[in-house]
């Protein structure tokens, strides 16, 4: 608003200015030389104070869209670090689901080799040799092998 005190005190000091030169009769025409130049001055400031306010919308405008779109950047940002941390979440409970099959899966397997090696140690203390020794080496290579492969998997 202070844009426009000067505009405001121009006019005024032209008008004044108007009035007092004007000659002191004013009959007939005569009023017309005091109110052209002043119904000038007027719409000139009017012009002046027209440009003023269309330059100060013009700059609010520009602030309200960088503002907005400072604003929008900082929605998008964090969208994006809630799905990162959401993807992170899922990763996470993924692999904490896959780490607690497999221990339990290994458990069983393991309960399932020893079960075989304890059968392959009655069938010899039973005096079924062979069968006693076949059952021990398959239930050893099987075992060998599971392990491998879980090591084959952890350098994965």
């Amino acid at each position: 608003m202070l844009k426009f005190i000067p505009g405001i005190l121009l006019l005024q000091v032209i008008t004044i200015a108007l009035v007092l030169i004007a000659p002191a009769d004013l009959e007939n025409w005569g009023w017309l030389r005091l109110a052209i130049p002043v119904l000038i001055a007027g719409f000139l400031t009017a012009f002046w104070f027209g440009s003023i306010a269309a330059h100060q919308r013009k700059n609010e405008i520009s602030r309200l869209n960088e503002d907005h779109a400072k604003e929008r950047e900082t929605i998008r940002v964090n969208a994006e670090r809630a799905k990162t941390k959401l993807v992170k979440q899922a990763q996470r409970k993924t692999l904490q689901e896959v780490r607690r099959s497999s221990r339990r899966a290994n458990i069983k397997i393991g309960l399932a080799f020893a079960g075989a090696a304890g059968l392959g140690g009655v069938l010899i203390l039973t005096q079924f040799m062979s069968l006693g020794l076949l059952t021990l080496t398959t239930a050893g290579g099987a075992l060998g092998g599971y392990i491998l492969r879980i090591r084959q998997e952890k350098a994965n």
